[in-house]
This record gives C-alpha cells, structure tokens and sequence, in this order.
C-alpha cells in the first residue's frame, strides 16, 4: 500500500512540466523498481534519441538530483545566464580597451550610450559610471558625494538643485548627465576660492542671515551668481526676477533678497578691488 503511494506521488510529480523542453513530450517510458524512496524516470523524445534520467524522492515530493542528459540541456535559465555572462564579457572589454568613438577598432553602435564618462565639475575632472537615463542631480549627489545640491520636487520647479552649466543656472534634476560631458559644472561646493574663501554672494547671506531653514539656499545662491555674472549691478526688482525660478516654502524672500543683495554688492566690491 504504502509503496503505491509513492507510486502515485511519483507520478503526479512526474506529470508536472519540469524544466526542460524534452520534458514536455514523452513518447516512451517507465518507472524503474523502487530502489529506497527514489524513482527513476526514463524517456526517449525522437527525433535526435535523447534520453533524459529524472531522480524522484518521494518521501518529499521533489527532484532528488538534477536532470541528466547525454546533450547539453538547452533550458531558459542557461540560456540567460550565458546571455548576461556574455554582456558582462562585453561591457568589462570595452572599458579596458576603450578609444574615442571606437572599442577594438570599431563604432559605437547608433544609439548606444557610453556609461563611464568624464565630468568637469568645479574644475575638475570626474570619471564616473552613468547610466543613459541618470539625471545630472542624481550623479552629483549620490555619484559624486556632492550633495550641497539639493532635490526637492524632482520636476523642474522648486530650484532647489540649481547648478552652472556654462555660468548658465540650470535646474540639474533635469537634466540628463550625458548631455553635459563636455561642458562645465559648477555646483555650490565649487564657489569658494582655492584657499578656502566663501563666494561673495555666500558671505552676503552668512552676514544678512537670508534664510529660515536654507534647504533652497544652495539653489538660490547659484541661481544668484549665474544671473550676477549677466547684471553685476541689478536693482531689487531685477534680482528678484532673476531668481524666480526658485521657491522658499519659509516663504523669506525679502530677507533672502537682501542677502542676495549684499552678495551683489560684494561681488562688485571684489572686482573693482
């Protein structure tokens, strides 16, 4: 009775779709004699006479040993894995030996995008793994430890992840890494001197105190010096259209345009000096 049993659980196991094309077409077969609590299923699929052995323990329920077969098993799972082992083949051969334009003496194909790249951010040039979707804040941020840019919407509306690009202020969330390989970043870590000295616009804000919780401040501030290197002389009216497209949620713009001004007024100072 209790060796039918196992029959039976051996059988409906059997009956599953296992995970091997020639598994699913059986033309011929048999259990062999209970050896244990382990059963041998062997099958013939034609054409190509392959014959695949099955181990079944029946006191689990389950495969015992893996399938066997007199032929390379052709099955999904190695199908993908030699599929990534192959692309990591690939990408590891062409940074090594990578040239401009080319990999091995041959293009890039149409449409591809390069993910290590080089960034000249604050001066400096930056080699850095990107991805074709990365936007420039996510890389400064968590690429490159930069995180005096903030992100806070992450839609292009707040400001707050305001770089240079160029001497231009542009919101960095979005704006795609690659775009900016052969221009000029410059984020708010990048505005004091060699020596260690605050921007002018940096110490006008230190000294009127411009913001509550300063999570835009970084923002303001770049937007602030790009609009000051177009109008070093800009009245209340002008600065304040020139930072508009940043947002305080303390709602301090009249102290932060104060601040900005006196930033102004000691950018000015230092260029006459």
């Amino acid at each position: 009775m209790n060796a039918r049993r196992n029959n039976e659980r051996a059988t409906d196991l059997i009956e599953t779709p296992l995970p091997h094309e020639s598994a699913s077409r059986w033309v011929d077969g048999y259990f062999s004699s209970e050896v244990g609590t382990s059963y041998t299923r062997h099958f013939d699929r034609q054409p190509g006479r392959e014959f695949v052995r099955l181990t079944i323990d029946s006191r689990f329920g389950r495969v015992y040993s893996p399938l066997e077969t007199t032929m390379d098993p052709i099955t999904r799972r190695n199908f993908i894995k030699s599929v990534i082992a192959a692309g990591a083949t690939a990408t590891s051969v062409a940074y090594l030996f990578r040239s401009p334009g080319s990999v091995l003496g041959q293009s890039s194909a149409p449409g591809s995008v390069e993910r290590l790249i080089t960034l000249s951010v604050n001066g400096q040039m930056r080699r850095v793994d990107v991805m074709k979707q990365e936007t420039l804040a996510m890389t400064l941020r968590y690429k490159l430890g930069l995180t005096g840019t903030k992100l806070g919407c992450d839609r292009a509306e707040c400001g707050a992840c305001t770089v240079l690009v160029d001497d231009v202020p542009h919101y960095s969330c979005s704006v795609l890494t690659h775009t900016v390989r052969s221009r000029a970043v410059v984020t708010i870590e990048g505005l004091e001197s060699p020596s260690g000295e605050l921007h002018p616009v940096q110490r006008g804000v230190l000294d009127e105190q411009g913001f509550q919780c300063a999570f835009c401040m970084p923002g303001f501030i770049m937007s602030a010096v790009g609009f000051l290197k177009v109008n070093p002389n800009p009245t209340r009216q002008e600065l304040a259209h020139g930072v508009s497209g940043n947002l305080c949620r303390c709602q301090d713009y009249d102290k932060i345009l104060t601040a900005l001004m006196k930033g102004a007024e000691y950018m000015r100072s230092a260029s006459n000096a």
